[in-house]
């Protein structure tokens, strides 16, 4: 079965930085779009960025300019480089994925907290 595995959370300074990262395995023919999602106490899931099979990002507003999405095909992996930390950044990172194996599916991963102190 195709599963998603996170990588990279922890906790940092107001100002710092992380990496997240996530790959995905199991059989798998092709993944499409990535994206990157969070989800922060007392708040809904929410878009951070996303990334098309050719490149193409888009990113939430709260995060443009700080936050770069990229992805390694070769590797079936996507990245969120996260610069420039803010507190409210604080939440459940989650990866998503939509991927074409035996079937399409859309693919979560378990999520990586990232937590930012003041």
């Amino acid at each position: 079965q195709v599963q998603l595995v996170e990588s990279g959370g922890g906790l940092v300074q107001a100002g710092g930085s992380l990496r997240l990262s996530c790959a995905a395995s199991g059989r798998i023919v092709s993944v499409n779009d990535m994206g990157w999602y969070r989800q922060a106490p007392g708040k809904q899931r929410e878009l951070v960025a996303a990334i098309t099979g050719g490149g193409g990002t888009n990113y939430a507003d709260s995060v443009k300019g700080r936050f770069v999405i990229s992805r390694d095909n070769a590797k079936n992996t996507v990245y969120l480089q996260m610069n420039s930390l803010k507190p409210e950044d604080t939440a459940l990172y989650y990866c998503n994925a939509e991927v074409v194996g035996s079937r399409y599916m859309n693919v979560w991963g378990q999520g990586t907290q990232v937590t930012v102190s003041s």
